[in-house]
């Protein structure tokens, strides 16, 4: 008896915790409804959409002044401190007791890495044979077809390695209990493996020699429930509120302003929506993704948007310093990853705002700048932003279309993803930079005649091994595919991949290897790549991209944490100056960026000067 109201009095109190767990989300998305409706905020919105320089520069701004506070949060939650988000715990022991997990058994790097493993080939295995019966599934209001088995094994990887590639349009080949059930479901649980993995990373670089660094489950989980869940939340409401709709109700039949008769998908599309940004993941509701005028109604929902995509990343940053008590270099990097992402941003969007030269020639006016595939609620200034970001960063969604932005803004948002390091995605996008970290400090060390050493650790062949591999095989992959398909279609010119001929047909097969290879997911959609060749390259483009590039720095950190730690001294090399930052960019730029001039200059480079 005794036992029985034990556990009767730990289910009440779970859910009197989670009530008040909800409340307070409640209230956060009451606020922040009241605070988007306020009469006061209207006014500027109206102004950042009339000065589209100034809607840039207050968006980046919003974003740092959400991540610094959110990175000391998360940085909190995964050093096990008091947090706001406490009363998860009940539910969070609930999951781990039916799982049958002993969250309390820490394991070493290569305990992480079988466990990241096995739960992503079980969830693959899951969406693959959802995908290949959803037409025959319940939540199918439209009776939208299965997927071909090429396609399934496609966009299961796909949303699997936060890449979120669609080579299928949404509205038509995916079900609601498609979108719900498997990539809703993969976007939160492919950004929690990012996340858990960094952390892992992060616990091996701490200032003492180190074998057991937590426990993934734990990571993982705690990512969701602490971080992605509540935020989304907030995001969604946002979203719902401005008009992206939440209803389960099937297309709908309107009649335009011109007298014709269109039909409109609908679906409970804003909690993908937000998961999808602020999960970096990019796999939209519809296929015109955030250029559909449900999905991004207008230029709040547009900055909600953009900021949901870099928040995590940027927090990610500062929650390294927090961690570690290492703030300066956590803005050394955050320093460096905003130059590059800089000068990125800055040549896209002039190009953009200067509009197409070959309509100059012509005489024609361009006050707008170049608007083709663009959106009128957003302009070009905004749309650039968007696009550079979210290559950047690896969201891969897409407010403009990218086939049509210019030769120098098509060649910066590839370069955002041939770099794939600055801010990048969550999680990985430090991990990406840890690599550079690694081999920037070995050839300082040598440089100067000086051990190199980062965070007290010798850095040795091994390390340096497993850094180069992870370094070259980047552009390995995304060099090889596209000399693949460029082999392919000069022995086969019947293959109708191809809408466009010449160098932009070339940079649209470049683009979407090196969109797999990055995770990113955005895509030139000049090429039509819903076939057998196109779904399967990728498919293997994406699952070598994703999860290499997280074994490797996961490997190098828990080698390192082994290893005698050695105190700083005046003899040691400091990698939280902006000597040391510029001396990281420039090893980027060599290693990442140049391997790919040959290809660039094939591609869009070529494009540009056949303009002039």
């Amino acid at each position: 008896m005794k036992q029985a109201a034990g556990k009767r009095d730990d289910v009440l109190a779970l859910a009197s915790r989670l009530s008040r767990g909800v409340s307070v989300l409640t209230a956060l998305g009451v606020f922040a409804f009241r605070f988007s409706n306020a009469g006061s905020v209207l006014p500027i919105i109206d102004l950042l959409m009339k000065t589209e320089l100034l809607g840039v520069v207050a968006s980046f701004l919003l974003t740092l002044l959400l991540a610094f506070p959110l990175g000391k949060y998360i940085s909190k939650v995964f050093r096990k401190e008091k947090n706001w988000f406490d009363f998860m715990a009940p539910f969070e022991r609930f999951i781990f007791r039916i799982c049958g997990i002993d969250v309390t058994r820490e394991m070493n790097w290569k305990q992480h890495v079988a466990a990241l493993l096995s739960l992503n080939m079980l969830w693959l295995v899951y969406a693959f044979v959802m995908f290949l019966f959803q037409g025959s599934l319940f939540g199918n209001p439209d009776s939208n077809p299965s997927m071909s088995a090429h396609l399934s094994f496609n966009t299961a990887i796909s949303f699997l390695t936060n890449c979120n590639l669609q080579d299928y349009a949404p509205e038509t080949g995916a079900t609601y209990l498609i979108q719900l059930a498997v990539l809703m479901f993969l976007h939160f649980v492919s950004a929690a493996t990012g996340i858990a993995a960094l952390v892992v990373v992060f616990k091996a670089m701490q200032d003492k020699v180190v074998d057991k660094m937590g426990n993934f489950f734990e990571l993982f989980l705690k990512s969701i429930t602490r971080i992605l869940l509540p935020i989304s939340l907030v995001i969604a409401l946002l979203l719902v509120f401005h008009g992206t709709p939440a209803s389960f109700d099937g297309k709908d039949t309107l009649i335009t302003m011109q007298g014709d008769t269109s039909v409109v998908s609908r679906g409970p599309a804003a909690g993908m929506i937000a998961i999808k940004h602020l999960g970096t993941n990019g796999g939209g509701w519809f296929g015109a993704n955030s250029a559909h005028p449900l999905e991004n109604p207008d230029y709040f929902t547009n900055i909600v948007e953009i900021v949901a995509q870099c928040l995590i990343p940027f927090a990610l940053v500062f929650s390294l310093g927090f961690f570690l008590n290492r703030k300066k270099m956590a803005w050394s990097i955050f320093g460096v990853m905003t130059v590059g992402m800089l000068c990125f941003l800055l040549p896209a969007m002039h190009a953009e705002m200067k509009g197409n030269p070959a309509f100059d020639h012509m005489g024609l006016s361009q006050t707008t700048g170049n608007m083709e595939g663009k959106e009128q609620r957003f302009g070009p200034a905004a749309s650039s932003y968007w696009s550079i970001l979210t290559t950047v960063i690896s969201t891969g969604s897409i407010n403009a279309a990218h086939d049509s932005f210019m030769p120098v803004g098509g060649a910066m948002q590839m370069l955002g993803m041939m770099t794939n390091c600055f801010y990048g995605g969550n999680g990985v996008g430090i991990l990406n930079y840890y690599i550079f970290i690694i081999i920037a400090v070995f050839i300082s060390g040598l440089m100067v005649g000086r051990t190199p050493e980062f965070l007290g650790r010798k850095i040795e062949a091994k390390e340096m091994k497993i850094a180069t591999i992870i370094a070259l095989l980047h552009p390995l992959l995304i060099l090889t595919f596209t000399a693949i398909s460029s082999f392919a279609i000069t022995k086969n010119p019947e293959l109708s991949w191809l809408n466009n001929k010449g160098y932009h047909g070339f940079s649209e097969m470049l683009y979407q290897y090196t969109s797999s290879s990055a995770n990113n997911g955005s895509g030139y959609e000049g090429l039509g790549d819903n076939t057998p060749f196109w779904n399967i390259t990728t498919g293997f483009v994406m699952l070598l991209g994703r999860f290499l590039p997280i074994i490797g720095p996961m490997a190098i950190a828990g080698v390192l944490a082994r290893k005698k730690f050695i105190p700083e001294s005046a003899g040691t090399l400091r990698t939280d100056t902006a000597t040391f930052g510029v001396m990281t960019y420039a090893v980027i730029m060599i290693l990442a960026a140049l391997a790919f001039f040959p290809a660039l200059t094939l591609g869009p480079l070529a494009e540009y000067f056949s303009f002039r």
